[in-house]
């Protein structure tokens, strides 16, 4: 999990990284290798133990992204479980990435759009221009005029209906069977279904705190499930390449590395 806390007089940021205790998997020693450390196991943040995760503080140069993951032991690679995204690599294993720029962004945007609204309240007196409402009765003229046209429009209304329901149909015909991904049975699967996910795409380029917020939101049976396989497994099915999603499967167990 990550905490940012921005400086107001530096292009810096202070980064609380947290990894469950259940994560690390019994392991002892756990540290932070990225893009900041050059990967280096000797230039690992180390994390602090505590009863229920891992914890540490770094401060890192604001305005870019960086890729990171937490090894454990230095013989056990995790992936934060919230991190604001993950990227694929070479080796066919996915980074967590933390960056630094979307909410700064976010920021100023809020503030043009704050600046851009305030001219809009000054100028509300303008809006008393009521006689275009007065004009109401050349309305009632055109309505003759148009009742004719009437028939036309409801006939035209039916068949755009029929329309709108196909691609309904289409969706279900082309749902994918997601048990076939290593930890996902039928009920996991009837779950991401109902949230959205029904494609090996779908389950693919979903973000792992969605995934995460499904499972939650079904109760303290499914919370335990992770799901940080799942879209590295989907991108292999989506392609139907069933040689090496069947090699990754045996590297896992239960569908966790």
């Amino acid at each position: 999990m990550l905490k940012k806390s921005y400086s107001k007089a530096k292009p810096v940021c202070k980064v609380t990284f947290s990894l469950p205790v259940e994560a690390a998997k019994g392991g002892k020693e756990v540290r932070i290798l990225g893009d900041f450390n050059d990967w280096s196991w000797e230039k690992g943040y180390k994390m602090k133990a505590g009863k229920a995760e891992f914890t540490t503080e770094v401060e890192l140069a604001s305005g870019k992204e960086y890729q990171f993951r937490y090894l454990i032991d230095n013989h056990i690679w995790e992936n934060d479980w919230k991190a604001d995204n993950y990227v694929p690599t070479s080796t066919g294993v996915y980074n967590s990435v933390l960056s630094l720029i979307e909410e700064k962004v976010a920021a100023k945007a809020e503030t043009k759009t704050t600046a851009k609204a305030a001219p809009k309240k000054a100028a509300a007196p303008k809006k008393a221009a009521a006689p275009k409402k007065a004009a109401a009765p050349k309305a009632a003229a055109a309505k003759a005029a148009t009742d004719k046209a009437a028939p036309a429009a409801k006939s035209e209304a039916k068949p755009a209906a029929k329309k709108t329901a196909a691609p309904k149909a289409a969706k279900k015909s082309g749902a994918d069977d997601l048990t076939k991904i290593e930890g996902v049975g039928p009920k996991i699967a009837e779950l991401l279904t109902k949230g959205g996910i029904a494609t090996f795409a779908d389950l693919a380029s979903a973000k792992i705190d969605k995934l995460k917020g499904i499972l939650e939101a079904a109760g303290k049976r499914y919370q335990m499930h992770d799901p940080s396989t799942w879209a590295q497994q989907a991108a292999l099915a989506a392609k139907a390449d069933w040689a090496k999603l069947e090699k990754l499967q045996g590297e896992l167990k239960g569908g966790k590395r």
